[in-house]
């Protein structure tokens, strides 16, 4: 019967993860900041970040193998709990990078917009000079509408006033006419009295006329 093989010291544990297949699908990759930076200092320190960062997930995930054979070789009664734990932690994703703008980009993107050319800024006050012409030009229709408001307004008074006065003047001559047409105590008619008012009278409608 032959012999039973040796087991072999150097031979991998039975729980240790086998090589990756050449056709195995590889998990995508992960980008820091925007895709689309022109190449300059912002794209090279976003690229330094990003390497930085899968330099760190490798010693990570390094360190994790080391604890797991360390603590193979001292507790080999662990439990398949611990041990999926430990599987758990060298599976684990990197860290994600933050999706926040670098520094300098964001002042640059704060930045005030830069100033108009000098064709507009010429443009601005030309638009600002039509804007009085146009107001004057209402001011000066407006008052001369006030203007021609109170012209006929003072001509309406005016005529009012003389027409009031020609009224007031032919009831002073109606009442004179009959003062100097009553008869006296014997019962004759006062020329002397008549002639002023009449004579009056004739001026007024010669004057008119």
């Amino acid at each position: 019967m032959p012999a039973k093989r040796q087991h072999d010291d150097h031979d991998p544990p039975a729980h240790a993860k086998k090589p990756r297949s050449s056709n195995a699908p590889r998990r995508g990759g992960f980008s820091v900041g925007p895709a689309n930076l022109p190449d300059g200092t912002h794209r090279r320190k976003v690229q330094k970040i990003k390497q930085d960062l899968i330099h760190k997930a490798k010693i990570k995930k390094q360190y994790a193998k080391i604890r797991e054979t360390e603590l193979h070789h001292q507790k080999p009664q662990y439990t398949e709990h611990d041990e999926d734990g430990n599987r758990e932690g060298e599976n684990a994703p990197a860290p994600e990078p933050t999706l926040e703008l670098h520094a300098e980009r964001q002042a640059m993107l704060n930045a005030p917009s830069p100033e108009p050319e000098p064709e507009q800024k010429e443009r601005r006050p030309r638009r600002k000079q039509q804007k009085p012409q146009t107001f004057n030009k209402e001011a000066a229709l407006g008052q001369k509408r006030k203007e021609e408001a109170e012209a006929r307004r003072a001509a309406r008074e005016e005529a009012d006033r003389q027409r009031q006065e020609k009224l007031a003047q032919r009831e002073r001559m109606r009442k004179q006419m009959a003062k100097a047409r009553t008869p006296g105590k014997d019962g004759k008619r006062r020329l002397g009295r008549e002639a002023p008012v009449l004579l009056e009278r004739v001026k007024r409608i010669v004057g008119d006329a």
